[in-house]
């Protein structure tokens, strides 16, 4: 079965989504073969250096990003991973929890040493975690075809039933819409949070939900499985955001936040990145320079 119709099957059900992607489960791109930079090596933290590997936490399916199976994760993100676990000399096995403040206090806590994501970097954020970006992203909806309620932008979704990622930046700017709906005198947003990207997209189709209001990355990939059944709206519009950054996530002040965006940067100079972003059609989402704790700061 094709890769295409894998990934069609996991939007019909959250249940068939783990067995539909167990074929898919180790697609990582086997052949990107790269040497080891001893300097990177040498800089990682000691624990993770003697040990010859690390960790990177995800809060479940985050198409095209991570899409997970059981213990097994494909994608952009196991692909960049696994060509960073390279370059660094070590090792990265991936774990998953369920939603993202979990994922959060399990990099906080030092349970695991990284998340890989990309998560949405926000200056709120930075209080806590670093993080080290290298995806630029847009939030948009996603509707059924045809849009019948009408759903172009945040003004738009006034008594409408709104899907969102729970804890997510999404999440906190559909619930100050809803307030801003009530002040106006119109009706609140009905805002329905989800753990996971297929339970997400799945309230849309099954008409459970009039929108899902997301990432336009992973919502393009799930639009384009869905056998038309669904459509991207408020694209080109801000939808209550400046310019968004996403990265992976390391505690704060964590040495190895500086050792993996150097890492990346190797993989945008030797062409690896460029490579594995346009695999997963994710070329409009790559930042010509990462950083650290770019939110906030304007596209480069």
């Amino acid at each position: 079965m094709s890769h295409k119709k894998l990934i069609a099957l996991a939007l019909t059900s959250v249940t068939l989504a783990g067995v539909a992607l167990a074929g898919v489960a180790k697609a990582q791109d086997a052949s990107i073969k790269l040497e080891v930079v001893k300097e990177l090596n040498d800089r990682l933290p000691a624990d993770i250096k003697a040990a010859g590997k690390m960790t990177s936490v995800n809060n479940g399916s985050f198409p095209p990003y991570e899409i997970v199976t059981g213990t097994e994760m494909t994608g952009a993100s196991a692909d960049l991973t696994d060509a960073l676990g390279q370059v660094l000399g070590v090792k990265i096995d991936h774990a998953t929890v369920g939603g993202l403040p979990a994922l959060l206090a399990g990099v906080n806590s030092n349970r695991y040493q990284f998340a890989f994501g990309p998560v949405g970097d926000f200056k709120s954020r930075e209080e806590a975690n670093d993080f080290v970006d290298w995806v630029q992203e847009f939030v948009v909806f996603a509707v059924q075809k045809g849009n019948p309620k009408g759903i172009t932008s945040l003004d738009t979704a006034c008594g409408q039933r709104i899907a969102v990622m729970a804890g997510g930046s999404a999440e906190r700017v559909i619930q100050a819409q809803s307030e801003k709906c009530k002040t106006d005198g119109k009706a609140a947003v009905e805002v329905q949070s989800y753990t996971d990207q297929p339970a997400s997209i799945l309230s849309v189709r099954s008409k459970r939900a009039d929108a899902f209001f997301s990432s336009q990355a992973p919502l393009t990939y799930f639009v384009s499985q869905a056998n038309g059944q669904l459509e991207l709206t408020g694209v080109g519009e801000k939808n209550g955001f400046d310019s968004l950054f996403q990265g992976a996530v390391v505690p704060k002040g964590s040495p190895l936040g500086p050792v993996l965006l150097d890492g990346i940067k190797v993989l945008q100079e030797n062409g690896t990145y460029a490579t594995i972003m346009k695999k997963w059609g994710l070329e409009n989402n790559m930042l010509a320079t990462p950083g650290i704790n770019l939110g906030g700061q304007l596209p480069k």
